[in-house]
């Protein structure tokens, strides 16, 4: 029997070897693999409006008529998580976080030196954005849908074909040397060591969180579906730990969506949900940002009413959408709500990024574990009706 080393042991294995050869790897091999990553990174960054584009406008159109419908549910759905994971974020952090941060400052992390750059880079640019990306794949595949255009149907199916091919043949593939240059790079810079150091107990409350959130989220698809959702979640496991690497949910994109068909959800439901939610579907990263947001304001001194958090969450929930598929996006998109509604500084959103930025690996991985609870929602929706 042969052995298949698979994608998850490949990514456990490039997370340890990351975090192992920061210790000790030469500048000049640190800076090749950066180079590497930025290369890749840029990469993803042109591919990933064309792999929504590929993958959602197609679904669309195999769905039907029935897709508008489908498509105000999945918005439902993932506004709902995302805003039951603020709201509950908030009362925990409430009733825990005073015990927790007593005596704790604020202490922002030293800019210490120049961090390393890559040798050169390859810029390549995106035709177009995300949102531009979704609203385009929203149009094509309703008008497709509805108009039952058979032509645009066969070339936007050859496009999807290509879409995959380059998703199987070269995203896939090269996915562990990218998370491997993230966690060299990380433990190299070492700037992320001290402010983990300040926020370990916040940290390990938000891990607990996380795994409530998740454990929520597959006990109502299992409602939904009728399955196990503790055997769900371990197959969404792999989509999770690559997510920890990648620190984005479009680039986890193709392993959330072969994770997603393993739970028994129908390919073309599969294939609009998976992509949309990578967009739309945030618990894990709005979790984050109000646990966070709710810390720093703590530790600053800040007396903040409940309803200004209130206005915070309804809104950042909404602004988040923007956010780009990279890593960080989310928290980017959310510093005007922060210095507008919550009154932070430069000095405090400085601290609230590098928290933040500390931490993105567990809250995008919850965004595509999650994923794959409203993809199995949906698919036990339509089937009913």
């Amino acid at each position: 029997m042969k052995f298949r080393f698979g994608l998850l042991p490949r990514v456990v294995l490039a997370i340890g070897l990351g975090v192992g050869c920061g210790f000790f790897f030469p500048e000049w091999a640190t800076r090749i693999a950066l180079t590497f990553n930025d290369i890749f990174g840029q990469f993803l960054s042109f591919v990933i409006p064309l792999l929504i584009l590929g993958l959602v406008a197609p679904g669309i159109a195999d769905l039907g008529k029935n897709a508008g419908w489908l498509l105000a549910v999945t918005a439902a759905l993932a506004y709902a998580f995302t805003l039951f994971s603020g709201f509950g974020t908030y009362l925990v952090g409430r009733a825990v976080f005073p015990a927790l941060l007593e005596g704790s400052q604020a202490v922002l992390p030293d800019d210490a030196g120049a961090a390393l750059t890559p040798y050169f880079t390859v810029q390549m640019p995106p035709l177009f954005g995300v949102m531009s990306a979704l609203v385009l794949a929203f149009v094509l595949g309703l008008g497709m849908a509805y108009t039952h255009s058979v032509k645009l149907k066969g070339v936007m199916d050859e496009f999807k074909g290509i879409i995959e091919r380059v998703i199987g043949s070269v995203i896939i593939p090269l996915l562990p040397f990218y998370i491997f240059g993230i966690f060299l790079s990380m433990t190299r810079s070492g700037q992320v060591a001290g402010v983990l150091g300040v926020f370990v107990k916040l940290i390990a409350v938000i891990f607990c969180m996380t795994v409530v959130l998740l454990l929520v989220q597959f006990s109502v698809a299992g409602l939904a579906a009728r399955k196990n959702p503790l055997r769900m979640l371990r197959t969404m496991l792999a989509a999770y730990v690559t997510a920890l690497g990648t620190q984005s949910s479009a680039a986890t994109i193709p392993v959330t969506l072969a994770q997603t068909l393993k739970l028994g959800v129908r390919p073309e439901i599969a294939s609009f949900v998976v992509p949309l939610c990578a967009t739309i579907h945030l618990s894990g990263s709005m979790m984050k940002i109000v646990a966070c947001a709710l810390a720093v304001s703590m530790i600053a001194g800040l007396e903040l009413p409940a309803g200004t958090f209130v206005g915070f969450i309804l809104l950042l929930a909404v602004t988040m959408i923007a956010a780009p598929g990279v890593p960080g996006g989310a928290i980017m998109a959310a510093l005007g709500l922060l210095e507008s509604m919550l009154g932070f500084d430069e000095t405090l959103a400085g601290l609230m990024i590098a928290t933040y930025i500390a931490m993105d690996s567990f809250g995008t991985a919850t965004n595509v574990t999650g994923d794959g609870a409203v993809a199995v929602i949906v698919d036990a929706i339509d089937r009913r009706r």
